[in-house]
């Protein structure tokens, strides 16, 4: 669990950041042309809706979800999906999929004229809603990944970090207007990137 003052730079090695806890996904692919990662795509989830703390997203995107466990799940029955990474509300990070392949988090998008979002971005979902406010150290750990990703992939940067409502607008609303981009930008920011 991260705090604030326990953020520290992340590594990456083979596409995996060394400080996140893996829970590899089945639902991955290879990006075409195996082009490298240029968009970073910020969602929310919560599973069950508004509610925090527990392993349901984890087995969402590892297909191991008991889709009869709870009444809402059943709208999503049968989804096979997945994100790069997963910031949870206490500040720790978990990776489902390596950074140089392709996650299953977009859906119909685009961005700057160019379809399928999923072929050259990386998803990194926080445990939230659009409509409550995120915790500190979850800025603080997605400031901190976020360097790291603009460190390494040099196609990437700050003008290429959106919302998954910035490309699917109509269809997607998150991270919501509870996402503080002044905040977050301030972290990047503070730690040197010219915004």
């Amino acid at each position: 669990m991260a705090t604030e003052s326990t953020v520290k730079r992340f590594t990456l090695a083979n596409g995996w950041l060394q400080q996140a806890r893996r829970v590899p996904s089945p639902n991955f692919g290879p990006r075409p042309g195996d082009c490298a990662p240029q968009l970073l795509v910020i969602h929310n989830i919560s599973l069950p809706p508004g509610q925090y703390g527990g392993d349901h997203i984890e087995r969402l995107f590892t297909n191991c979800l008991d889709w009869d466990e709870h009444p809402f799940f059943d709208e999503i029955r049968g989804a096979e999906v997945s994100a790069h990474l997963l910031i949870r509300r206490c500040g720790e990070l978990v990776q489902f999929v390596g950074l140089g392949e392709r996650a299953w988090h977009a859906g119909q998008s685009c961005f700057a004229g160019q379809d399928n979002c999923n072929d050259f971005s990386i998803g990194i979902e926080l445990e939230g809603t659009d409509d409550e406010a995120y915790t500190e150290v979850q800025y603080q750990v997605l400031a901190a990944v976020t360097r790291a990703l603009l460190d390494h992939y040099h196609d990437m940067d700050v003008d290429r970090i959106v919302g998954h409502s910035d490309i699917a607008p109509g269809r997607k609303t998150d991270p919501g207007e509870a996402f503080d981009w002044h905040r977050y930008r301030s972290l990047l920011a503070a730690s040197g990137e010219k915004i």
